[in-house]
């Protein structure tokens, strides 16, 4: 699931997460930079986000991390901005708790790295 794209020098640079053996991967430009616990982005996603209004709707598909709970995109582009901001969506029975992909990004990229560091 893409979660993110940002300029690199002359380039754009893709971000994705995976399902890889009961982990989730995180890609930087086709490069796995880390694995992490499932639950490890559910309490990210718990600690940055915030609960989203009941009558939000919200996409269908993105990275099913279990069979009640889902990661996915959402677009939201307000009336007085001109370019639309990507949140990352945490799907549970419970509620729906979203925060801007870029903010859940960089925190989980920097776990992703730190535990691929303690492993190795």
């Amino acid at each position: 699931m893409l979660v993110d794209e940002r300029s690199r020098d002359d380039r754009l640079e893709r971000v994705e997460l995976l399902i890889e053996e009961g982990l989730v991967a995180m890609y930087v430009d086709h490069t796995c930079i880390g694995a992490l616990p499932i639950d490890a982005v559910v309490e990210v996603m718990r600690r940055y986000g915030k609960p989203l209004e009941r009558d939000v709707i919200i996409p269908t598909g993105g990275l099913e991390l279990s069979t009640t709970t889902r990661l996915t995109m959402l677009r939201f582009l307000a009336r007085y901005d001109v370019i639309g901001r990507d949140w990352l969506v945490l799907v549970t029975p419970e509620e729906n708790i979203g925060e801007l992909a870029v903010t859940v990004v960089r925190a989980l990229e920097h776990l992703a790295r730190k535990f691929r560091n303690d492993v190795t």
